[in-house]
Formats: C-alpha cells, sequence, structure tokens
C-alpha cells in the first residue's frame, strides 16, 4: 500500500469526525438563518395561520386604524388571504408559499368583514373593526375638494379600460368558436393583458374577480375544478393543452363577466385616498406574482401584462402627480423614479423576477406613502 492510500492514523480519526460535525452544524446554521431571513419579522402584527381547511382564529377584533396581520401558511399551497366588504377587496396578500409567512399592513374602517382562508371553497372567518374616537372624528371629516377632479379623472379612465376588456373578452369568444387556435392564443394575450389593466378596481368586484380570473391553486381540485373558469381555464386549454376542446362554455361565461364587470364599474364611487391606496395594493400584489411566477401559468409570457398592469399604475400616479408635486415635490419625484426603475425592470428580457419583484414592491412603498403626503392619512 502507498503512503497516499493508508488510512487516516487512530489520533486523526476523532479530529476528522469533529470537524465533520462541525461543519454539519454550520450547515444546518446557514439553512436555519437562510430561513430565518424569509420569514417577516414583526412583534406587534396579529398573527393569522391559514390551514389546508380554515383560518386560525377564524373570528378577529380590532380597533379602527392601522393594522399589521402576520399571515402564516400551513398548508401544503400557496395561499392568499383576503379582507373582504362585501363582494369587494379590501386588502389582500396572494402567493404566501406554504411554511412561509407575509405580512399585511392597512388602515381599517369600522365595519364586520369577511376574511378568505386559502381554498375559495374553504368558510370565510370574521373580521370585526370597532370604531374609535379617532376614528369617528376622521368620519365626519369633510372630502377635500382638490381631489374631487383626480378622483371623476379615475373613474373614466377605469370605465374605458372596463369596456376594452369587455370587447376583448368577445373578440377571444369569436376566435375559440372559429376553430382559430392561433387566433384564440393572440385574442387571449389581449384579454389577459387588458384584465391586468384593471388591476387596481377589480377587487372592488371580487365575486366576479374569482370567475373571470382564478388562479387552479386556489382551487380544491386544481384544474380540474368546476370553479376553474375564466382566463386562466383558457389559457390551460390554449396553451398547456394546445386545444380549443370545452373552452366554448368558459369563454362565452367570460364574455358574460366582462359585461357584468363593465356594468358593476360604472356605479363604482372611488374614494380619493383610494386611488393611491388601491395603486400601492395592486403593486404590492404583482410584486407577489412575479416573484412566484403565476401571472402565465402556462403561456408562460408575462411581459404584455406586466406592462399594461403598469400602464394602469402610472395613470393612477398622473391624475394625483399636479397636486402631489404642489405638496411634496421630493416625493413626487420619488414615485416617479420608482416607476421607471419598475418599467425598466420588467421589460427586461429575460425577467429577472427577483429584481422586477423588488423594484414592484419599492414602487408599492412609495405609491403608499402619497395619501400622507396630500393629507388623507391622518
Amino acid at each position: 500500500m502507498t503512503p497516499s492510500a493508508q488510512a487516516p492514523s487512530g489520533r486523526l480519526i476523532p479530529l476528522l469526525l469533529g470537524m465533520g460535525g462541525l461543519l454539519v452544524l454550520g450547515g444546518s446554521a446557514l439553512f436555519w438563518l437562510a430561513s430565518a431571513q424569509n420569514q417577516p419579522q414583526t412583534e406587534d402584527a396579529i398573527e393569522v395561520t391559514v390551514t389546508a381547511t380554515a383560518c386560525e382564529p377564524m373570528a378577529l377584533d380590532v380597533p379602527a386604524g392601522p393594522a399589521r396581520f402576520l399571515i402564516r401558511n400551513a398548508s401544503d399551497r400557496p395561499v392568499e388571504w383576503e379582507i373582504l366588504n362585501g363582494v369587494m377587496v379590501v386588502a389582500e396578500r396572494e402567493n404566501i408559499a406554504p411554511g412561509f409567512s407575509s405580512v399585511l399592513s392597512e388602515r381599517l374602517k369600522p365595519g364586520v368583514y369577511d376574511i378568505t382562508c386559502g381554498l375559495l371553497s374553504n368558510p370565510r372567518g370574521k373580521l370585526t373593526v370597532h370604531a374609535t374616537a379617532q376614528s369617528a372624528a376622521e368620519t365626519a371629516a369633510p372630502p377635500l375638494r382638490d381631489l374631487i377632479g383626480p378622483l371623476s379623472e379615475r373613474k373614466v379612465q377605469l370605465m374605458k379600460a372596463a369596456g376594452k376588456f369587455a370587447r376583448a373578452s368577445q373578440a377571444l369568444q369569436k376566435a375559440i368558436d372559429a376553430g382559430d387556435l392561433a387566433a384564440a392564443r393572440t385574442a387571449w394575450t389581449h384579454a389577459a393583458a387588458d384584465w391586468a389593466s384593471l388591476g387596481t378596481v377589480a377587487p372592488q368586484a371580487a365575486d366576479l374577480q374569482n370567475r373571470i380570473a382564478p388562479q387552479a391553486a386556489w382551487l380544491a381540485g386544481r384544474e380540474q375544478d368546476p370553479a376553474f373558469t375564466g382566463l386562466h381555464r383558457i389559457e390551460y386549454g390554449l396553451f398547456a393543452q394546445s386545444s380549443l376542446a370545452d373552452l366554448a362554455p368558459v369563454a362565452a361565461a367570460l364574455t358574460t363577466d366582462a359585461t357584468a364587470f363593465q356594468n358593476r364599474i360604472k356605479s363604482v364611487d372611488g374614494t380619493p385616498a383610494g386611488i393611491a391606496a388601491d395603486a400601492a395594493r395592486y403593486a404590492r400584489s404583482l410584486a407577489d406574482a412575479t416573484a412566484a411566477d403565476t401571472l402565465t401559468p402556462y403561456s408562460d409570457d408575462d411581459h404584455q401584462l406586466l406592462s399594461a398592469a403598469l400602464n394602469t399604475l402610472d395613470r393612477a400616479h398622473a391624475v394625483l402627480a399636479p397636486l402631489l408635486s404642489a405638496a411634496d415635490p421630493a416625493q413626487a419625484d420619488k414615485v416617479t423614479a420608482r416607476l421607471d426603475t419598475a418599467h425598466a425592470a420588467l421589460s427586461a428580457v429575460p425577467l429577472d423576477r427577483k429584481a422586477a419583484a423588488e423594484a414592484l414592491n419599492a414602487t408599492a412603498d412609495a405609491l403608499a406613502e402619497i395619501n400622507a403626503k396630500l393629507g388623507l392619512d391622518p
């Protein structure tokens, strides 16, 4: 046996074993540290755990005003957690991965709200928000006259976008009825982009939103679930299965829902604070979906949707820009810079999902600061 092939001496064996143990412990420590860094760190948040079938707890009581929730996903699927006022989404966090947590911060008004708990078919919990002396004073405060114009302009923008989506849905239905797979794929991309342009207002019609664009991961039966309808069901057929089979009734239902959504938007009265708040919430939702790769799960082409989504954020900012520039020029420049960075990150080919999500979250942060600068936050 050559010297190089000899076994280690008896005195070296304990040393080598000790070094191996240290390496294992070090690797475990690094894994724990990485996992800890991926978990939100907060001490004052209200904890909610989403299991496969429910929320824990199913009933929450909080005072009106700023509230922060730590949502833990204890199920085996990505989940969303929403606060609903009837059919309107007040606040939401989407695509929380199994074993991970996410923080949601929202200023809540007095009332009783529903909370969703994972799968769309799961029972809903209740969130009771109690009035305080401060919230009563805020309710009595007069509206700001200077924001009537921007509010009207924003509603006109969204009504036009809803009409465009309704027409795009009709074009998609015609292509599917005609049996033209290539034309249907093109029409789907246009319709999906038009829907993305409505992301700031879509939560105000959550019942229609859940029919127009439910994710298969949110449904008990995934792609085979009867509630898997709308844009993603059609996307699944056109791109994952390369087939038009069984899509005609889905497309017809989508057209009906798109028309109903257009009519619903006409009757929605927004609030001045909602322009920036809805834009910030949508930017955050886009960041989550971009990081999780759930925007176009079957066609795998996010660029057109992200471009349309960013354009609606631009328009929301544009209606407030004159007031914001007068109130706080530095904040106006900050929002513009963050939007520009997001445009650059989201137009990159190939798409860097981490960079795009970071740019969207930074944009959300800047948009969320607008209301305070305009005196809309107490």
